[in-house]
């Protein structure tokens, strides 16, 4: 076998350019395949925690990254009257040199990346090559891939399914998705109109039993910025009635009534998933990002996931491909990162969600008096931020053996 075979990466997403960057760093080769023609753009992600900033760094793109974004050191739950609670990453400033969240949107970092990889040498982007399926024997992975030139096979060392959650690599390793799909439809819309004299912050989220909304202020060039909004849409009404002008304008009046109509820049709707796969690997094929996992929005905690596990993979994959380590290294990467996805992304962006929409007006009231106490005690409130910014779900998963 050629000492050189590379590490295949499938996906060109956040999840996959980060692995690749991360072993080229570590002097492993990486071939990565992207079925699209370019870098994909999706406008859905776009708040990063503070840990997800801190990972930047070793990759050489943290100072490039932090020019893109809003700092956001502070957000807020609230109720159609007004603020719950205001959280304050201040408190956390001993725990991280980057005590907010990062707004940038998702597509602006992996050209970080992309040009990383350009600069240090040592990985291949191979755009329109879309993956069929693989197979592997002692030493190696060979994958079918569709090009511009026809079906080729190639080899690696690893294959490593970046690939969304349809994940062909999953599918081809015969790993089943388990979990469920929500019912509702999420709307997002964004607009011009400022948010901030309203009183909100550029992170918000407003508890309603049946509307229920996120707010993000997202970098844009010249005052006041772009804002984010997404609402629940029901799942009986038809896509065209959702993304109609109209009833755009309704659900932007009904948030904050204004006697002109709003400004919206771009709208889409999408479904929502909450699953884990059942295992990320199978001898040399791994599964990171979405691939792996799919959760709610409401916390952010899918593409900061997402990132933290391509890490952790590039950790102990680099020593295992130079034969510094033996394999069982990278079960360690599954039972870190798939626990830490059950315990803390999964569960927390449940209730995350659970909290905007609760419908029984006790357990309603419960919980946000819980929210009210827990902000008013420093201490509790520290612990809550640890968990929010997904500062404690990395310390926990570096915890497991």
């Amino acid at each position: 076998m050629a000492r050189r075979d590379p590490v295949i990466i499938v996906g060109a997403g956040p999840a996959g350019l980060t692995v690749a960057l991360s072993l080229a760093l570590r002097d492993v080769p990486v071939l990565v395949l992207e079925s699209e023609p370019k870098l994909p753009r999706d406008l859905r992600a776009g708040t990063f925690h503070p840990p997800t900033v801190e990972m930047m760094g070793p990759l050489g793109i943290a100072e490039d990254f932090l020019a893109l974004g809003i700092k956001v050191p502070r957000w807020q739950i609230r109720d159609r009257r007004g603020v719950i609670v205001e959280w304050d990453l201040g408190l956390i400033a001993d725990e991280t040199p980057y005590p907010f969240r990062l707004h940038v949107e998702q597509f602006k970092l992996t050209p970080l990346l992309y040009r990383r990889l350009q600069q240090i040498g040592g990985a291949e982007v191979r755009f329109g090559h879309t993956f069929l399926d693989a197979v592997q024997d002692a030493d190696s992975v060979t994958a079918r891939v569709e090009t511009p030139a026809g079906v080729e096979t190639l080899r690696g060392r690893y294959l490593v399914g970046a690939d969304g959650g349809r994940s062909e690599v999953r599918h081809t390793m015969g790993v089943s998705f388990d979990g469920f799909t929500w019912p509702e439809r999420f709307l997002v819309v964004s607009t011009y109109y400022d948010l901030a004299p309203h009183g909100f912050t550029p992170n918000a989220y407003i508890t309603d039993p049946v509307d229920w909304s996120a707010i993000f202020k997202m970098p844009h060039e010249g005052p006041p910025g772009l804002w984010r909004i997404l609402f629940p849409t029901d799942p009986e009404i038809p896509e065209e009635v959702v993304m109609a002008a109209d009833n755009v304008e309704r659900l932007l009046q009904n948030f904050i009534p204004r006697p002109e109509r709003y400004a919206v820049e771009y709208k889409s709707t999408y479904r929502v998933h909450q699953r884990v796969a059942g295992d990320f690997r199978l001898g040399r094929m791994l599964l990171v990002g979405d691939a792996a996992h799919v959760n709610n929005p409401l916390g952010a905690f899918g593409l900061n996931g997402a990132v933290h596990a391509a890490v952790n993979l590039a950790e102990k994959l680099a020593p295992v491909w130079r034969g510094e380590a033996e394999e069982a290294l990278l079960d360690r990467y599954v039972r870190q990162r798939r626990q830490a996805n059950i315990e803390f992304v999964q569960a927390q962006s449940i209730r995350n969600k659970q909290l905007l929409d609760e419908r029984d007006p006790a357990v309603r009231a419960q919980r946000l008096d819980e929210l009210r106490r827990t902000g008013a005690d420093p201490a509790l409130a520290k612990q809550f931020l640890l968990r929010s910014s997904m500062i404690a779900s990395v310390r926990r998963a570096a915890e497991i053996e």
